[in-house]
């Protein structure tokens, strides 16, 4: 089965190329890697909400995070998406989903 890639920033789908999904990837997995005792990834979904709070959810199971590691994750995937083709305003949530 081939990896998909989705975002979402503000409610909004943001379409991925080729080099943008394996980028968004390459982040997303980066973050996790960077995290202790975790897997590899089958289904990886990463969420901010309005309020700011990240989860991360590795192959169903949640992945804790204190208020660092959020703060970190947060400030690196709004830079990540602020440049992308279809965001026209500072990111107030993102979803990011990977399915291998």
């Amino acid at each position: 089965m081939a990896r998909t890639v989705s975002l979402i920033v503000n409610s909004n789908p943001i379409e991925l190329n080729p080099f943008v999904e394996g980028y968004v990837y390459y982040i997303a997995a980066g973050i996790l890697n960077s995290l202790k005792d975790t897997k590899p990834i089958k289904t990886l979904d990463i969420d901010i909400d309005s309020d700011g709070l990240l989860t991360l959810t590795l192959n169903g199971d949640g992945v804790p995070v204190n208020e660092f590691v959020m703060e970190i994750v947060r400030n690196t995937l709004s830079g990540m998406v602020s440049e992308l083709k279809g965001v026209d305003e500072a990111m107030r949530t993102l979803s990011i989903s990977v399915k291998q």
